[in-house]
């Protein structure tokens, strides 16, 4: 439900009441950016799991220090951040 914002502007001696509108600051297709932003920060963060070892008395230097895990996971991560911030700053479309 959208809030109204009344005004009284006076217009050659005359007053009128003028409503306004006043929606939302974000629309609905923020929302679902900033979903689609967020799944994109979690898979980042998911692909970072992970280069542990089934021995404790190895090291895994590839597992731990990988492409994945030290390039592109925070890479993933960091356009999700971007993603987030292109949502948030997206103007919503007018309902017509």
């Amino acid at each position: 439900m959208a809030k109204k914002n009344i005004s009284e502007k006076s217009e050659n001696t005359k007053n009128k009441l003028v409503v306004e509108e006043v929606g939302f600051p974000i629309g609905r297709q923020n929302y679902k950016l900033l979903l689609i932003g967020f799944a994109i920060i979690v898979l980042g963060f998911i692909l970072m799991l992970g280069g542990g070892s089934d021995n404790p008395s190895e090291f895994n230097y590839d597992g731990l220090f990988g492409f994945q895990r030290r390039t592109l996971a925070p890479v993933i991560v960091l356009a999700g951040f971007a993603f987030e911030i292109y949502a948030i700053m997206k103007k919503p479309q007018e309902k017509k």
